[in-house]
């Protein structure tokens, strides 16, 4: 059954259910029910040593940031989005590492995903490789990131693009990673990728205050190659998010990067020991949930 007839077949099947049963969810291309709160959710997943963020607008819009290393991703995909709801607006690959891309595969082979954001940088693993081969056979929209770019999601969320700037085919990983800024209302999440110091360095300089951010997920999960005091000091969040595995091998969270977060008293939260991390905002505010 090719893309377009998964869709078609569930739209009738959801359009069955709201005659059979007078059961009517809002639904889109990423569409999901109601919740208890009509506000911007952004939860950090807890896919292990990895990273996987998903953003759930007010209208129901969703987008997803990276998968992790394995297939855990679909798991806490259903523990956060509705049973029926197979549809994901955007997915973002940040760049081609095993622990952001992996995942990613099994996400387009279980969804239905209308635009896929991407770099140029290829990765040399089996999964970097799977994935590449899996993109153009989505049906979805491929957009390579570039700096400035700004793009819609839903009718009052916006997706602001601070890097990579121009072809990063060349580049290291982690220095081509998409840092994106989620913008809902006056408040802002700053995701990072594993763009490293020199990365944050040059997004300080070229944009300065326009980074400001209410929640920062630390980059490279917490590695000392990134989360300088400058970009701290910059972005100025309210709370971090560390999104890493429990005692894994790379020794993430780096002490110095923690000492740094603590420093400045910012609330800090890691998928390893809290689970998924789950974020709501409402405009003008933003709480844990």
């Amino acid at each position: 059954m090719t893309k377009a007839e998964q869709q078609k077949f569930l739209t009738l099947f959801l359009l069955f259910c709201t005659v059979l049963f007078g059961w009517a969810p809002h639904f889109s291309s990423g569409g999901t029910t109601d919740r208890a709160c009509d506000c911007l959710e952004v939860s950090f997943l807890d896919v292990g040593q990895g990273d996987a963020i998903l953003i759930e607008t007010p209208d129901g819009h969703q987008m997803l940031v990276d998968g992790g290393r394995d297939t855990t991703v679909l798991a806490r995909l259903g523990e956060e989005m509705e049973y029926f709801d197979k549809g994901i607006d955007i997915v973002v690959a940040t760049h081609p590492d095993l622990d952001h891309i992996a995942g990613l595969v099994d996400v387009l082979e279980q969804y239905l995903v209308g635009t896929i954001l991407m770099t140029t940088n290829e990765g040399e693993s089996d999964a970097a490789r799977a994935f590449a081969e899996a993109a153009p056979k989505e049906g979805a929209e491929i957009i390579l990131a570039d700096a400035g770019q700004v793009i819609q999601l839903g009718a009052s969320t916006t997706i602001q693009v601070f890097a990579p700037s121009g072809d990063e085919s060349k580049r290291e990983s982690n220095a081509a990673s998409i840092v994106l800024r989620v913008v809902y209302g006056t408040t802002s999440f700053m995701l990072t990728g594993d763009a490293p110091l020199e990365i944050e360095n040059y997004l300080v300089k070229t944009y300065g205050r326009q980074l400001d951010s209410d929640v920062l997920k630390l980059g490279h999960h917490g590695s000392k190659t990134s989360t300088s005091d400058l970009w701290l000091d910059t972005v100025t969040p309210q709370y971090a998010v560390v999104s890493a595995g429990i005692d894994n091998s790379y020794g993430h969270p780096h002490q110095d990067v923690m000492q740094r977060v603590f420093k400045r008293n910012i609330q800090t939260s890691h998928t390893g020991t809290d689970g998924t991390v789950v974020f709501q905002s409402d405009g003008v505010w933003v709480w844990r949930k």
